[in-house]
């Protein structure tokens, strides 16, 4: 697939479905309503960056693609490794599985603070790349933050008890390990990308999970 603003857009708009389908199967579920939000998240994260697309290569004016590329960068770098360790910590039925959770969490919550103050010293950019936006944000040490990055959203996924969002972790793990060989400065439009696009996995699981069932896929 050729990356695009016209495939942001698009790809924004189905994973928003996703989301919105998601949210119809919460059925009274409140430990699951941040993970039914992970689409939306993800959806509305692809639909800004159309604009920010659409920003360099002149259809939307300069302040408004910079103004798109920062809540781009807040929602990738600070809320997400954030809220995907959180809402698998808040799903998990069992103390004993939370406390498997946490430490991804932790994790996470740490990368977003480095993240936003590197951010706030600055310079935040980004330019277009092939096939791809290419963010910078002047982060050393990328190398180490960004595998913790990894460790704490598909670490938080691989580590849930439910066999469905494992696949979802495995997904997504497989994609990191492709585009980092693929490319340096397109991982986080990429990958942003396809894990929007695999949150389908959400969906299914809150198709099939069973509120009166505390662990309906849980792993022995």
């Amino acid at each position: 697939m050729c990356f695009s603003p016209e495939g942001d857009l698009a790809g924004g708009l189905v994973v928003t479905a996703i989301g919105v389908d998601a949210y119809r199967h919460l059925h009274g579920r409140s430990n699951h309503l941040l993970f039914a939000t992970l689409p939306l998240v993800l959806g509305v994260h692809q639909l800004i960056e159309s604009v920010v697309w659409w920003s360099l290569e002149g259809p939307v004016p300069p302040s408004i693609g910079k103004f798109a590329m920062w809540f781009y960068v807040l929602i990738a770098m600070v809320v997400v490794p954030i809220l995907v360790p959180l809402s698998i910590w808040t799903l998990e039925p069992t103390a004993r599985r939370r406390w498997i959770v946490a430490p991804f969490l932790g994790v996470g919550i740490g990368v977003a603070i480095v993240l936003l103050i590197t951010m706030l010293n600055g310079p935040v950019t980004v330019r277009l790349g092939a096939y791809h936006l290419a963010y910078s944000i002047g982060l050393h040490n990328g190398i180490l933050i960004v595998g913790l990055y990894v460790f704490a959203t598909c670490g938080s996924l691989l580590s849930s008890g439910y066999r469905d969002i494992v696949i979802f972790g495995i997904a997504n793990l497989i994609a990191v390990i492709v585009l980092a060989r693929l490319t340096a400065d397109g991982f986080a439009s990429l990958w942003c990308f396809y894990a929007a696009i695999a949150s389908g996995f959400v969906s299914l699981h809150m198709r099939l999970g069973k509120p009166h069932r505390a662990t309906p896929y849980a792993l022995s």
